[in-house]
């Protein structure tokens, strides 16, 4: 067999480029169209791209940092257009400021990452009462999160140097009190105005629209009554739950796992212990500190001769104030409440022992352990279900990843339907009709998440009705799904929406008769201000007192010249109608007491420096050449006006 192939070497490849490329042709076309949807470029930096999976990474992680500080946060927001557009922004700012970092040649040294890292609490927490840094800790400390040491060092090195390329213009921003004063003063100021409105509802209810004035205004705006395009859909998902399913724990396994962690799951040791404090803060000066060690010396020698009077000893010369009236009593601890070193030695006394002088970060102590409170061992049986459920759970998260690549190959493998994988892995097919491209009011679930939407409602999916990809809804919950019968965008008939027609065109009219009625009023009393009728009681308005007006109202007010008053402006407020404003005169700002005025100028030098930082941004951005490729998604708002729905 080899010797044929050695002897006919141009006869076995011709015969392998036949066998190949036709499957790459009809098979691998497709897999590269998908690819390069992951590598379509969104922003550009310093002629460098940003690619699509990097910002579907990077939102991932923002994504997960947001849900572990705020798991009450509504998961809908995390993945909104806008949410996913800010993330892009946040990550060309990364890439422009790491860039300047680069090309100015701004360095960390290995001091100053080492100061750094030793500020980290959970690194400092690492150190041995030698001073010196347990590294075998630190090497688990870090694999936790999926990193080295040097990986981890690295990271660090880089953020402190791409600091330093805003740190200058930030820590260099200033603006004198007479600047502060003159700005604050204006923006602050306050006006006496009168208002005259013309509320667009009053002008409407004096309209009645004739079928054809309605007709009319259906034809011109037929994109206001639209019904979006909706689709029947099936899915299904994969999560824990569904893992968790199809297994079964053995009872062998289970008294294993019991042994191994009933101390663990019986609860944590707890302890209770007094202790004499004699403050020093590690800042305090070396004669200082030595001068604190040796006074607990002194009080360590004192209750050693006679244990008994600790509680004494301590309520007379403990610098905690928060113990020492107790007779420095702390009550019950556990592991973890207290700083290292004073948990170290706490835990390893015996109870009615004391200790030698601790030394911590708040100084020095003398520790008397006063009682132990050990959990109650459950038995095998009592933790039976807790320990099942537990170790189901394990073997689920572990089982998930390989679950996972299964679920994810087979609903692209076989993307015309999704049988097959929930055949394979026992999974439910969930049907669900008018779903529309964004959430419904009131969805839950998989038919909420923005993101699983606009893969069902991509071209490729909507053309060729094929499976979506697997989509990561959740931790540890993959959906996909495929549109079954696809119903385009549509003009609803006018009889349909005859009603929504009739309320649109009272709503504009109205606002149109009372824009033309307030700006004739307005033109009539600019020209003879005495004749001005029907204005409302005077009123004091500001930017901190807006008695509930509109902003456009308030922003009128102050942009009218205080040279020349009384002063009139007209103020368009769309479908809520027309406001005429009068400004009868300038009410200079309270002088505010020193204490709130030094306030107020500092917080005007952060708005400044906030400015200049802005500016300097953008100046970095421009230099090199930073341009987001990706659309910008459109307000919310805007969007709801455009659609009347069924």
């Amino acid at each position: 067999m080899f010797d044929f192939v050695r002897k006919h070497t141009k006869i076995v490849m011709v015969l392998l480029f036949l066998l190949i490329v036709p499957s790459f042709v009809l098979f691998g076309l497709d897999g590269y169209n998908r690819s390069r949807d992951q590598s379509a470029v969104v922003a550009k930096v310093d002629g460098k791209d940003i690619i699509q999976s990097e910002w579907d990474r990077a939102h991932q992680r923002e994504v997960e940092r947001l849900r572990v500080s705020m798991p009450t946060l509504d998961p809908k927001l995390l993945d909104s257009p806008e949410a996913r557009y800010a993330t892009l922004e946040r990550l060309v700012r990364d890439r422009v400021i790491a860039t300047a970092a680069e090309k100015f040649k701004l360095t960390t040294s290995d001091q100053h990452l080492a100061r750094e890292l030793q500020q980290t609490p959970e690194i400092a927490a690492l150190k041995r009462p030698d001073g010196s840094l347990d590294m075998e800790r630190y090497r688990l400390l870090l694999a936790n999160q999926g990193l080295s040491p040097e990986m981890f060092e690295a990271n660090v090195r880089a953020d402190l140097s791409n600091r330093q390329v805003m740190a200058g213009v930030g820590s260099s921003g200033f603006s004198p009190n007479s600047t502060a004063d003159v700005a604050l003063n204006a923006y602050f100021e306050k006006r006496e105005i009168q208002l005259a409105r013309f509320n667009a509802p009053d002008f409407a209810a004096k309209l009645t629209p004739t079928d054809a004035d309605l007709e009319q205004f259906y034809k011109t705006n037929e994109k206001l009554f639209q019904a979006p395009e909706q689709a029947s859909i099936e899915y299904v998902t994969l999560d824990l739950d569904t893992v968790k399913k199809g297994m079964t724990v053995n009872e062998a396994d289970l008294k294993t796992y019991y042994d191994q962690n009933a101390q663990r799951l019986s609860g944590t040791e707890e302890r209770r212990a007094s202790h004499i404090l004699i403050a020093s803060p590690q800042t305090a000066p070396a004669a200082d500190r030595e001068k604190a060690k040796a006074k607990a010396q002194e009080l360590l020698a004192q209750v050693k001769k006679a244990p008994d009077t600790f509680a004494d000893v301590a309520r007379k010369n403990s610098q905690d104030p928060g113990s020492a009236p107790n007779g420095g009593d702390l009550d019950f601890f556990a592991r973890g409440s207290m700083v290292k070193p004073f948990e170290d030695a706490a835990f390893a006394l015996k109870k009615g022992d004391i200790s030698d002088v601790v030394e911590s970060e708040f100084g020095y102590h003398v520790i008397k352990l006063t009682d132990i409170k050990a959990p109650k061992q459950r038995s095998f049986d009592e933790m039976k279900p807790e320990l099942e459920a537990e170790l189901k759970k394990q073997q689920a998260q572990k089982k998930f990843a390989e679950t996972a690549e299964t679920f994810t190959n087979g609903v692209y493998e076989q993307s015309d339907s999704l049988k097959p994988v929930a055949d394979r892995l026992k999974l439910e097919i969930k049907s669900a009709g008018k779903v529309t491209r964004q959430p419904e009011a009131g969805a839950a679930g998989v038919l909420a998440n923005p993101k699983f939407l606009s893969a069902l409602f991509a071209p490729d999916a909507v053309e060729k009705k094929r499976n979506t990809e697997a989509i990561e809804v959740a931790p540890s919950q993959l959906v996909s799904g495929r549109i079954v019968q696809y119903t385009p965008a549509r003009t609803q008939p006018f009889a349909e929406v005859k009603e929504v027609v009739r309320q649109r065109w009272l709503a504009q009219r109205g606002a149109e008769e009372a824009r033309k009625e307030g700006a004739a009023k307005l033109a009539a009393w600019k020209a003879a201000p005495a004749s001005a009728a029907g204005l409302s009681a005077p009123v004091v308005v500001s930017r901190e007192q807006t008695q509930k007006l509109p902003n456009p109202v308030i922003d009128a007010a102050l942009r009218a010249d205080p040279g020349a008053l009384p002063a009139f402006a007209g103020v368009d407020l769309g479908a809520q109608g027309y406001v005429i404003v009068k400004v009868e005169k300038v009410v200079p700002r309270d002088v505010p007491v020193e204490a709130a005025a030094k306030q107020q100028r500092n917080q005007y030098a952060q708005w400044w420096t906030t400015a200049e930082s802005l500016a300097y941004y953008n100046g970095l951005k421009e230099r090199f050449k930073a341009e987001i490729l990706a659309t910008k998604p459109a307000p919310a708002k805007a969007n709801a006006e455009e659609v009347v729905t069924q």
